[in-house]
């Protein structure tokens, strides 16, 4: 519910401070006094799109403050949250207007956009009138109206997920699809790549180990020549043989030496035992030196092969493994593909086939809810004085999607046997009116959580027209907050709560003012409204009579 509305220093506007309520609020004033200024402030602190000469000519910076109330299931609280802005009971707009044009808007004391001001707006007001092209008159918002009207909500929900996964099994039959033409394309490359892998089978660690294998044989290769060398010059041929004569020659004229050779022979022996022990020592090391010349080709060979697959695939040579792995998966899939892509097919037609039931479901539901309200506008209409007009929802086929497979719109034809048509099409002026009003009628849902305004939306009808106008509009406000710009004494005479709009002139400046009416003030505006600038007895008679109705 709009609960207030402050104006300051915008257009004819000095200062202006408004409290609505509930109900049926009717703003009332001579042609030209600034009922339409209200509407256009109020469109100004909502983020509608308007006129641009907002601020009072001379005023330093133009104000407007709108204060709603919030019920806790109210859709304006998802807006605010979705915007990280705060969210309570009462929800304050603030839009200011700088001379230069520059616009500032503020959400509960907080810097906002124009943006979220008109999300904020779709859930706070409706606005009807004459050009409401953006509301009722509006087709492609006429399917969720007739949704609304239907209670289609649990249809709605169900077509919705039902389109989801349609589209999910969808997206992944083309990436399939796409994947698995990816890998025809190179499944030459993969058979032979695979192939190449598996014959050389490269295990994670056989590059370094190789390495380290190649490096010792070709270090050994490198010393085991000058170690077979020392080896001979110690053996029996070398220094052993030549040591051990010589221990024979000696023990041999030891005995006539009178022990002049006993150390030397000692020294020798001894000599002999570390000679041998080094001559052994040498050969332990000469073994271990050996290899087979083949072997070092062979992992000379297998390192080499491992690097240079490694470098084809550029890949470490430890991540062939892992990457042959890989290659063996496109491959199955490339194996698989036909049967895989069978497998999403099917789940396609299935989603398909679950998707076209639940559009079917709801298709049924919005015609039968179709009748019910084109019947109900026919009850509408003839209070009216529109009897020979006929509104029809027409409902087309239309492209799969997450709201079924039908079109809405609603058509009228004026008169027996002429062409049906758009709404704003074929009915002139007041007949719009009316007809809005009629649908707005029917298509209330309980407890409305948005203001709903009217803007001249009795222009062009009066007398038992204007007074079953009127009666609809306090229909409406039983459940929502209406405001109604009107120039009809019997729609005013309708209101729960009156203002009237007034234009004055003080040292040549022009403003406007809007003043609440009592009783006794209310019922000379409406005498007003039906004689004009002179108010009879029998007008004021004529206006006690309308409120007393």
């Amino acid at each position: 519910m709009l609960r207030t509305l402050e104006i300051r220093d915008m257009l004819l506007i000095d200062r202006l401070d408004m409290a609505f309520q509930p109900g049926l609020n009717v703003l009332t004033g001579e042609t030209g006094a600034g009922k339409s200024i209200l509407l256009d402030c109020l469109g100004f602190v909502l983020g509608w799109r308007g006129r641009g000469d907002l601020m009072r000519q001379g005023a330093a910076l133009g104000e407007v403050v709108a204060v709603f109330e919030l019920p806790a299931d109210h859709a304006a609280r998802t807006v605010l949250e979705e915007a990280g802005l705060a969210v309570g009971d009462e929800l304050v707009l603030r839009r200011q207007v700088l001379p230069d044009g520059r616009r500032t808007a503020f959400v509960n004391d907080r810097r906002a956009s124009a943006e979220v001001l008109r999300l904020l707006a779709d859930t706070l007001v409706e606005l009807h009138g004459q050009h409401d092209d953006g509301g009722l008159l509006n087709p492609r918002g006429h399917r969720a109206l007739l949704d609304a009207f239907a209670g289609a909500e649990p249809l709605l929900t169900r077509v919705r997920a039902a389109w989801a996964a349609r589209g999910a099994a969808a997206t992944a039959l083309a990436e399939a699809e796409a994947a698995l033409e990816a890998v025809r394309g190179e499944e030459d490359f993969l058979r032979h790549a695979v192939k190449e892998l598996d014959q050389l089978a490269p295990q994670p660690g056989e590059e370094a180990s190789l390495d380290i294998r190649r490096r010792a044989m070709q270090a050994a290769e490198r010393i085991r020549g000058d170690v077979a060398r020392a080896y001979v010059a110690l053996g029996g041929e070398g220094a052993e043989g030549a040591m051990g004569d010589a221990g024979r020659w000696l023990e041999a004229v030891a005995d006539r030496a009178d022990g002049m050779l006993d150390a030397p022979i000692a020294a020798l022996s001894r000599a002999m035992i570390e000679l041998g022990e080094a001559a052994q020592g040498v050969e332990r090391a000469l073994e271990s030196l050996s290899h087979d010349p083949l072997e070092l080709e062979a992992c000379e060979e297998r390192l080499f092969a491992i690097r240079a697959l490694a470098r084809k695939h550029g890949v470490l040579a430890d991540d062939l493994g892992a990457f042959a792995d890989g290659l063996r998966s496109r491959l199955a899939a490339l194996d698989g593909g036909e049967g895989h892509l069978r497998a999403l097919r099917t789940t396609l037609a299935e989603a398909d086939a679950a998707h076209a039931g639940a559009a079917a479901a709801l298709s049924a539901l919005r015609r039968e809810a179709a009748g019910r309200l084109d019947a109900a506008m026919s009850v509408e209409l003839a209070p009216l004085k529109m009897e020979r007009a006929a509104f029809a929802t027409q409902i087309t086929p239309a492209a799969p999607g997450p709201e079924g497979v039908d079109a809405v719109a609603f058509v009228v034809a004026t008169n027996p046997g002429a062409p049906a048509g758009p709404l704003n099409r074929i009915a002139s002026g007041g007949e719009l009116s009316r007809f809005l009003l009629a649908l707005k009628v029917c298509l209330m849902r309980g407890a409305d959580a948005q203001v709903m305004i009217f803007d001249e939306i009795d222009r062009g009808v009066g007398g038992a027209t204007a007074d079953a106008v009127g009666r609809r509009l306090a229909r409406l406000a039983e459940t929502a907050q209406v405001l109604v710009v009107t120039h009809s004494p019997q729609v005013a005479a309708r209101g729960a709560h009156h203002w009237r709009v007034e234009k004055h002139v003080a040292a040549g400046v022009t403003t406007s003012r809007v003043v609440p009416l009592g009783a006794d003030a209310r019922q000379g505006e409406i005498a007003r409204m039906l004689a004009g600038e002179s108010v009879t007895e029998a007008a004021k008679a004529a206006a006690a009579a309308l409120l007393a109705g």
